[in-house]
C-alpha cells in the first residue's frame, strides 16, 4: 500500500469529500454508510452509482471496508488513521469544557493521589470512553535497607524512605543464600543507599561490583543484584494505573464482539504487563498522540484506540501521562484538546505541589 500521504495527495476532490462524509458519519454513529445518503449530503450532485465507483476505489485503497455484501462502508483502521492526518479538525475546548475540567480537579489540589484521581473521571465523564492516568513512579530517596530471612526461598526486603516511609517486598533470594550474606549485602547497600532514589542505588550497585571495589562473596553479589533487579524492573511496584468510567466502553446498541474486545482490553490492563509502555507512548515531547487500533500493542486485541498526552514536572521532565481509550470511532477532534487540556492542568497542579 502507498505511503499515506501520497494517498491523500493523489485522490480527487471528490474521493476526499466522500471519504470524508463517510468517516464523519461513522464517527457520530457508528453505522455503515450507504451511497444513496451520500448522495443527499455532497456538495457536488452526482448519481448514487458515481458515488459507489468512489468507494470501491477508496476500499481498493484500504481505505473503507464493507461489514456485509450488501451493506455500506464503514472506514479500516488506515483509513482513520489518514482521517486524523489528514482530515481532522480540532475543536477548542468549549467553555463549559473548560469549567468541568478545571472545577473537577481544583477541589482536590494539595493531595496528588486525589489530583489524578479525579483527572481520570474528568477524563471519562467528558469523552464519555475510559480515562487512564498513569501516576508517577515512586523515586523519594533512601534512608536504610535491610534484608530478613524468611524460607530458603523467600526472603524480604524492608526499605525505609527518608520521609519516613516504610515499604516491605517479598522476593525469591539466590539459591544458596545465607543469613550472613544477607546481612553482608544490607550494609553494603547502606553505605551507598542513604539519599539515594532506588534507580539511583541501582546504577551505584551496578558500577560497585563492575569495578570490584568491595570485596563481596559471590552470594552477596547475587542478593544485591537479585534485591535490584526487583525494584527496578518491576515497574508497577512503583507506578500506579487508575482507570475511570470502564461502562462507558459499552452502550446500550454494544453486540457480543464489543462486550469480548473490552473484556480483552481490561484484562490487558489488569496484568500490567505493558505499564510502562503507556508512559512511552507520551515520550516523544509535548503533544497529544492518537493510536488507532493494532498501532498500540498494549491495546491491540481489543482493537480500542488510545488518545494520550505526557503531563510533566517543574523542571519539565515527563513524568506520567493522562489519556482516554474508547472505540476507534472516538471524536478525536473534540477528544484530543480535552486530553491536551487535563494534561496540562494535571503538570501545573504537580508543579505547583512540588
Amino acid at each position: 500500500m502507498p505511503d499515506k500521504t501520497d494517498t491523500f495527495h493523489d485522490m480527487s476532490a471528490r474521493s476526499r469529500e466522500v471519504f470524508r462524509r463517510i468517516v464523519e458519519s461513522y464517527i457520530e454513529s457508528g453505522e455503515p454508510v450507504g451511497s444513496r445518503t451520500l448522495t443527499r449530503s455532497l456538495t457536488e450532485k452526482v448519481s448514487a452509482a458515481t458515488i459507489r465507483n468512489v468507494m470501491q476505489d477508496l476500499e481498493h485503497l484500504g481505505l473503507l471496508d464493507s461489514p456485509h455484501t450488501s451493506s455500506g462502508r464503514i472506514p479500516t483502521q488506515s483509513g482513520l488513521r489518514l482521517f486524523v492526518d489528514s482530515l481532522l479538525e480540532i475543536g477548542d475546548l468549549s467553555g463549559d469544557e473548560r469549567r468541568r475540567i478545571e472545577s473537577g480537579m481544583q477541589s482536590n489540589q494539595g493531595d496528588m493521589a486525589q489530583v489524578l484521581d479525579r483527572a481520570g473521571s474528568v477524563l471519562s465523564g467528558l469523552s464519555h470512553g475510559a480515562g487512564l492516568v498513569l501516576a508517577p513512579k515512586s523515586e523519594a530517596p533512601i534512608k536504610h535497607i535491610e534484608f530478613v530471612s524468611l524460607a530458603p526461598d523467600r526472603a524480604l526486603v524492608v526499605l525505609v524512605t527518608a520521609d519516613g516511609q516504610v515499604e516491605n517486598r517479598v522476593f525469591t533470594p539466590p539459591i544458596g543464600q545465607t543469613q550472613s550474606a544477607m546481612r553482608e549485602a544490607a550494609n553494603f547497600l547502606n553505605t551507598i543507599a542513604e539519599g539515594k532514589t532506588l534507580s539511583e542505588i541501582g546504577r551505584a550497585v551496578a558500577e560497585e561490583i563492575r569495578k570490584n571495589r568491595r570485596e563481596l562473596d559471590i552470594l552477596a553479589q547475587q542478593l544485591v543484584q537479585a534485591g535490584v533487579a526487583v525494584w527496578e524492573n518491576e515497574g508497577e511496584r512503583h507506578e500506579r494505573l487508575i482507570v475511570r468510567g470502564q461502562s462507558n466502553l459499552l452502550d446500550d446498541n454494544a453486540n457480543v464482539l464489543d462486550i469480548e474486545r473490552v473484556r480483552i482490553l481490561f484484562d490487558e490492563l489488569e496484568r500490567k504487563r505493558d505499564l510502562a509502555q503507556f508512559l512511552e507512548l507520551a515520550d516523544e515531547g509535548e503533544g497529544v498522540r492518537v493510536f488507532i487500533g493494532s498501532e498500540n500493542k498494549l491495546f491491540s486485541l481489543s482493537g480500542s484506540s488510545l488518545v494520550v498526552s505526557p503531563y510533566m514536572n517543574a523542571d519539565r521532565k515527563i513524568i506520567g501521562a493522562v489519556g482516554v481509550i474508547g472505540p476507534t470511532r472516538l471524536n478525536y477532534g473534540r477528544i484530543v484538546p480535552i486530553v491536551n487540556y487535563t494534561a496540562q492542568l494535571v503538570g501545573r497542579m504537580l508543579s505547583g505541589q512540588s
